[in-house]
């Protein structure tokens, strides 16, 4: 019998996909080392461990190594441990599908809308990391940390309403892929820890709530991501930004 493989596992805190590589890692039973990085320095320790060009997070070193972001972790978490699958083999391509829609069409909106809503509410920006609102002094920072954030990232006025706009289309789709059983089971798919770990960052938005309660998307969430600090009041989007339900 072989030895369990030596994890490592490098994240940023408030990442939403480090935290659906870390729960894959849980759901698997392994043992692994967490490495917090220093958000602003955590580009060039990126690449100095996962190569030229690979600057985000997540990332996990597999006995020396590097398999870096979110998929790709999942896809070899899968290969050295595969029971319990996160891609049960009768719906298998459907939840990989699911997964590269998760990662390629909604991850991003998790990013939009937060670093979005607190432009607005910049004091509950010391939620995020498990503290409450921030003092004067501490706002002042987090302005001017979310100026730079929004240049990051290239979000613009523009571009967050029109995210908004497009929410409840993508709420749609994940209550259909619920329907379907590619998600929302009593076990967690990749998809669902991929769809889910964005969704629950919508749940920290008081402004989203109302488009996610009752009914599978916000399930989803708060069963595989419980804890998840952050908390954005309701009424930080201008009036009209977010959408009525339907």
């Amino acid at each position: 019998m072989s030895s369990p493989p030596t994890l490592t596992l490098h994240v940023l805190p408030p990442s939403h996909p480090s935290k659906a590589a870390e729960e894959a890692i849980k759901f698997k039973g392994l043992a692994y080392e967490k490495v917090d990085l220093v958000g602003g320095e955590h580009n060039a320790a990126m690449e100095e461990i996962y190569g030229a060009g690979n600057r985000t997070v997540p990332g996990l070193v597999v006995d020396g190594e590097p398999v870096h972001g979110s998929r790709a972790i999942l896809a070899k978490l899968e290969e050295i441990a595969p029971d319990p699958p996160l891609f049960p083999a009768e719906i298998a391509d459907a939840v990989r599908e699911a997964e590269r829609w998760g990662d390629e069409e909604l991850q991003q909106l998790g990013r939009n809308l937060a670093w979005g809503a607190l432009h607005f509410r910049p004091e509950s920006m010391g939620t995020i990391g498990g503290s409450g609102p921030l003092d004067p002094a501490g706002t002042d920072f987090a302005i001017k940390y979310l100026r730079a954030a929004w240049r990051y990232h290239g979000i613009t006025a523009t571009q967050l309403a029109a995210d908004l706009e497009g929410l409840p289309e993508k709420l749609d789709h994940v209550d259909a892929l619920a329907e379907q059983g590619i998600v929302g089971g009593t076990m967690p798919t990749a998809a669902d820890l991929q769809i889910g770990s964005t969704l629950r960052v919508f749940l920290m938005i008081g402004d989203l709530r109302e488009l996610m309660e009752e009914r599978p998307a916000a399930d989803i969430a708060r069963r595989w991501f419980p804890d998840y600090p952050g908390e954005i009041p309701a009424g930080a989007f201008p009036a009209g930004w977010v959408p009525a339900r339907s």
